[in-house]
């Protein structure tokens, strides 16, 4: 069974474009002072044990449960802790701990106010998904400023906490692209894990590799569709062949990729 939930639109016309893009820039999303405020002092109280996150990928699973053995036309995001093996040596456990989780429940409430789902947790990385919908420009638009919008709540809002508390200021490397994904479950029943399978998956993840820390990095088949005044915060990532095996389906030359 193929589930069509995305829809061409190379043939708007410039105009339809522009239109978008102007709706895009405008749209309102939240207000990120009162976010990062509100993440603050949950997060203070994390530190000094008085609050628990309640971090779930329910939310996800219960998305992907609608579609098992489907094709998804999906953006699929991977945002990975920097620097945490160096971290996780020089720390007391308990701290390493507290910092994961800190940085795990923050950025999935961010991917959560963008619309988007949280796949799953591998480490220290948050992987997660935003479908394209109808509208292939406004999804690409919405993920790149989502992963703006988590290194925001990063910068201006985890690390002056962890500074006053005594932790390391922490990093993040996003990386992102679309495709089609299959859904598969590991089980029987309702319950049981459902997972991505698919070319983005793999790409996203490789990308991460060539992404530095607070930046973002997004394959090809995202950077065609973001608005002009926003590939201005791109350039294009030099590939060795060497190391880049990824291919390009369209025109069977190097997959190209982009970074801020």
């Amino acid at each position: 069974m193929i589930m069509d939930i995305d829809r061409d639109t190379n043939s708007q016309t410039g105009s339809n474009e522009s239109n978008i893009g102007s709706t895009i820039r405008n749209e309102h999303i939240f207000d990120l002072q009162t976010l990062l405020s509100q993440r603050q002092d949950m997060l203070w109280n994390v530190l000094h044990e008085r609050y628990k996150y309640n971090t779930s990928i329910k939310r996800g699973q219960n998305f992907l449960l609608k579609h098992i053995d489907s094709k998804l036309s999906l953006i699929v995001m991977y945002a990975d802790l920097v620097g945490s093996t160096k971290m996780s040596m020089e720390l007391p456990v308990e701290k390493m701990a507290k910092i994961i989780k800190a940085f795990s429940h923050e950025l999935s409430s961010v991917v959560e106010s963008y619309e988007g789902f949280v796949l799953k947790y591998v480490g220290d990385a948050v992987i997660a998904f935003f479908p394209i919908g109808f509208n292939k420009y406004l999804a690409c638009d919405k993920s790149f400023r989502c992963a703006k919008s988590m290194i925001n709540v990063i910068e201006e809002g985890i690390n002056p906490i962890f500074e006053k508390d005594g932790y390391p200021k922490i990093a993040v490397k996003i990386s992102m692209d679309e495709g089609e994904n299959v859904a598969i479950q590991y089980g029987f029943d309702k319950s049981a894990p459902i997972d991505l399978i698919g070319y983005p998956m793999n790409v996203a993840a490789k990308m991460n590799s060539l992404t530095a820390p607070n930046k973002i990095s997004v394959g090809n088949n995202i950077f065609e569709f973001l608005h002009p005044s926003i590939k201005t915060e791109f350039h294009k990532i030099p590939l060795d062949e060497k190391y880049w095996k990824y291919v390009d389906n369209k025109n069977n030359s190097l997959y190209r990729v982009y970074a801020t």
